[in-house]
């Protein structure tokens, strides 16, 4: 059995990691949503896999899929949620978002006036699914699947009563790299790319205006990741973290934005913690 997120730890068997998730989903959504999942899918991999665990959970006709494009959706992201859906089997519904971005910024031209475009503009992006999110549950019954992973959620990478809404954080106790183990390992398991392979090779990115990827507001999650399992599940403190050979600006850098982001984390959604009921792989 291969370890999942080489270089950062101990690692877990992809395989125990698919089994319990699974399990989580099927037993939370039935007990709480009448078998019923909703998803928001970008055609980024965490959407892929929620996804996907979803449609193995509970049959891909209990699974809806949720596009949400925005002006600065690429072509690529929306070939990529196709292929998703192709595959998996599932309905989707296309919501544009554009429309009522524009709303907003009509509605708040005159508070902002004088003020340059920031970070609020874009998490208008990710209210604004939210939003359509939680309103399609309440009129269809589906619970809404979080998307959001541990790298992103321990950082701070998220916005509130945006992308961190939903019941049930599925993947938040697995780091962006384990993602992708666990997305090629289920690919194995199928026999081909259930998850699309542009899926899996593609840059992350929030697409929140041109040309943005992930990396513009984080370090990249090869270095990001083994710094954060260091310090979160090995439990070294910033000096101990220095002594392990990380760079003391990055770890300085790092454990502010998981201090500062703290206040996000208290209001998530529970999150399957699977570190706690499977063996590390050793």
């Amino acid at each position: 059995m291969a370890k999942t997120g080489e270089g950062i730890g101990a690692g877990l068997p992809e395989d125990a990691i698919l089994e319990a998730l699974v399990r989580e989903v099927r037993d939370f959504v039935c007990r709480h949503g009448q078998g019923l999942a909703l998803v928001g899918i970008s055609g980024g991999v965490d959407s892929a896999l929620v996804t996907a665990l979803a449609v193995e959970a509970l049959g891909a006709e209990q699974v809806l899929g949720v596009l949400m494009p925005s002006p600065y959706t690429s072509r690529l992201s929306l070939d990529a949620a196709a292929a998703l859906a192709e595959n998996l089997g599932i309905k989707t519904l296309s919501i544009p978002i554009e429309p009522v971005m524009l709303a907003f910024s009509s509605s708040l031209a005159q508070a902002f006036a004088g003020k340059e475009a920031n970070v609020a503009e874009d998490n208008l992006q990710a209210r604004i699914r939210g939003t359509i999110l939680m309103s399609l549950s309440n009129k269809f019954g589906h619970l809404v699947l979080n998307t959001g992973n541990k790298s992103e959620g321990s950082v701070g990478y998220c916005t509130l009563y945006g992308d961190s809404c939903g019941a049930l954080a599925v993947i938040g106790d697995l780091y962006k790299r384990e993602v992708y183990a666990v997305c090629r390992r289920l690919n194995e398991r199928k026999g081909g790319s259930h998850i699309p392979e542009i899926i899996l090779t593609r840059a992350p990115s929030a697409e929140l205006y041109p040309g943005q990827k992930d990396e513009d507001a984080l370090p990249p999650y090869p270095v990001l990741d083994p710094l954060l399992y260091a310090h979160l599940e090995l439990g070294l403190d910033e000096a101990g973290l220095v002594v392990a050979g990380y760079d003391p600006a990055l770890v300085s850098r790092v454990l502010e934005m998981i201090r500062a982001s703290e206040f996000k984390r208290r209001q998530s959604p529970p999150s399957p913690g699977i570190r706690g009921v499977i063996p590390a792989w050793t």
